[in-house]
């Protein structure tokens, strides 16, 4: 099992950037699956990235602006976010899954949350 906790979310103005960082605590932490995830008010929770192994895969309207990155040595896995626009507001969560998640991510262990705002 793992735990995570997700720090680094805050206010933001339009345009400007956050660096995520999701702390995991359990062992073989390189052996699973790392992913972010967010949710808006009134909105469902949708994929953000994910890093497995040396893959990374991103949402469509997130690439170009979002890198997610690990550090295994570390427990960490970070999400860098530039360019944000006002409706990326909203909880993030850190999510970990052992090799890979399962398409609905009922394998996932989840973090409790981050919160980013994102201000016009």
């Amino acid at each position: 099992q793992v735990q995570l906790v997700e720090s680094g979310g805050g206010l933001v103005q339009a345009g400007g950037s956050l660096r995520l960082s999701c702390a995991a605590s359990g062992r073989s932490f390189s052996s699973y699956a790392m992913g972010w995830f967010r949710q808006a008010p009134g909105k469902e929770r949708e994929f953000v990235a994910v890093i497995s192994g040396s893959n990374r895969y991103y949402a469509d309207s997130m690439k170009g602006r979002f890198t997610i990155s690990r550090d295994n040595a570390r427990n960490l896995v970070y999400l860098q976010m530039n360019s944000l626009k006002p409706e990326a507001t909203a909880v993030y969560y850190c999510a970990a899954a052992w090799n890979t998640f399962s398409r609905d991510y009922s394998n996932a262990y989840w973090g409790q949350g981050t919160q980013v705002t994102v201000s016009s």
